[in-house]
């Protein structure tokens, strides 16, 4: 009986999957390629518009926070840099560095489709210098001072997983911004890299982008008021010959950095300050060491005094703000990937979320939905149909954001690489994107036979 259930149960699936694929294949293709995507659709208002209470707030400031304490206190993806204990085992920090440090058992090439020598590996490899983690360690604290990539292995190297993927480089991670705090925990065989552990990962980044100070003052700078919050999708400061390490630094959304308490009347680096923010920024000195040097967000750049309210209307115009950004894996390319995108977006919100889907879409402090095999193509389009504005759509490796219904379809934004999907004659189609795209989420196919749809894994709803 259970065997027959089961044949009935995937008959009824595939006939499900055929009439909604043959329901889709009414959506016009337009000569981009991306089904069923007009012109109108590119604008944040023509989804605004058909929302019924787009400036209502989905969750309060204390609400936010309160999920924010939650999350760092229970999901294990994340780490409060206050609750750290100083001095770590070598059990503690080996650890950290082989969750991340794995090197892959395929061949890895470089950027020209060459295998990379394994003597190449071998010595990335022992730049990690296991051996020289002592029996206790002492953490050291710093703050970021610009930009810089997170790797798993202590190495610039481009290194990727087959031909033709240089889209997808093996030891890249994700990213740190000015002003995140760290705690270090380890440093390479070279002496260039630091094994960092900041509240969102645990990995490798160059030294040089790290500012050493006092535990209390890296841990006080992220509390610190007033302050200025990046709201567009990247933000230069003012250009300065005084101050090198903070002239046209990029800001990147989301990003949150105190104001200097400095006299309104009196240059910043060579220049007046009144048509612009003067801002506190982490530097490194010659020695390492962290100070503090001001620099000038002019006003007329998209930053606000606080994080924006949480509402559909802001999330929409904030994922819209990155519409055409190319794909970025781990925040490569100065860019984002598809999991970085719906995160800088929540967290010009104040809404913090692991950086990894797999913890992302069942984080115990987040509100999700998890599908499993037992739940059938209905079940999947039930949970579609009751999917709100800003809600997370996950499948194996993705993550889409839901961004309303029009014509009786459900459209999605997400940093994709490319789509596959049949067009009316049945026929398998593939358009490459690599970039922040808008699309209708029932035509996409994963291979000739999956849909999206029926991929997904869980439903994340930002609520109380």
């Amino acid at each position: 009986m259970q065997i027959m259930a089961r044949v009935i149960g995937s008959l009824a699936l595939a006939l499900a999957c055929t009439h909604a694929f043959a329901q889709n294949a009414t959506l016009p293709i337009p000569p981009s390629g991306v089904i069923g995507v007009q012109e109108a659709m590119l604008s944040p208002d023509y989804w605004i518009a058909k929302l019924h209470a787009p400036d209502a707030v989905l969750m309060s400031r204390a609400q936010i926070d309160a999920q924010n304490q939650h999350m760092f206190a229970t999901d294990p993806s994340m780490y409060d840099l206050q609750r750290i204990d100083p001095t770590l085992s070598r059990a503690q920090v080996e650890s950290w560095i082989r969750k991340v440090s794995k090197m892959p058992d395929k061949t890895l090439l470089d950027e020209h489709d060459q295998p990379i020598p394994a003597a190449t590996l071998k010595s990335i490899a022992s730049n990690v210098a296991f051996d020289r983690i002592p029996a206790q360690v002492t953490a050291r604290y710093g703050l970021t001072v610009h930009r810089v990539s997170l790797r798993n292995f202590p190495t610039n190297l481009r290194a990727f997983p087959g031909k033709g993927l240089q889209d997808f480089e093996a030891f890249q991670e994700s990213a740190l911004f000015p002003g995140d705090p760290v705690a270090i925990v380890h440093a390479s065989l070279d002496g260039q890299w630091y094994f960092i552990v900041s509240p969102r990962y645990a990995a490798w980044v160059e030294s040089s982008a790290i500012a050493i100070g006092k535990r209390e003052d890296v841990l006080a700078y992220a509390a610190t008021t007033p302050y200025r919050v990046v709201t567009g999708d990247k933000v230069r400061t003012v250009y300065t010959p005084e101050a090198p390490q903070v002239s046209e630094l990029q800001l990147d959304m989301g990003t949150r950095i105190p104001l200097a308490r400095l006299p309104p009347d009196q240059p910043v680096n060579g220049e007046g300050p009144y048509e612009s923010w003067t801002l506190d920024l982490p530097v490194r000195s010659s020695d390492g060491s962290l100070r503090f040097q001001p620099a000038l967000l002019q006003r007329k750049l998209d930053s606000n005094a606080d994080y924006l309210p949480l509402t559909q209307a802001n999330i929409v115009r904030q994922a819209f703000k990155f519409l055409g950004e190319r794909y970025g894996w781990g925040h490569l390319y100065n860019g984002r990937d598809c999991i970085g995108f719906v995160s800088d977006v929540y967290r010009s919100m104040g809404v913090q979320i692991p950086r990894n889907t797999g913890d992302q879409s069942r984080s115990p402090a987040l509100h999700f939905r998890a599908f499993t095999a037992k739940d059938d193509h209905a079940a999947r389009m039930k949970a579609i149909t009751e999917a709100q504005v800003g809600d997370l759509i996950y499948i194996p490796g993705h993550v889409m954001m839901c961004l309303g219904w029009n014509d009786g379809q459900p459209y999605v934004i997400h940093d994709v690489r490319g789509l596959v999907f049949r067009d009316a004659s049945g026929k398998m189609r593939w358009t490459k994107t690599n970039e922040v795209s808008v699309t209708p989420l029932l035509p996409l196919l994963i291979g000739d036979k999956l849909s999206y749809v029926d991929a997904i894994t869980s439903i994340v709803r930002m609520r109380p």
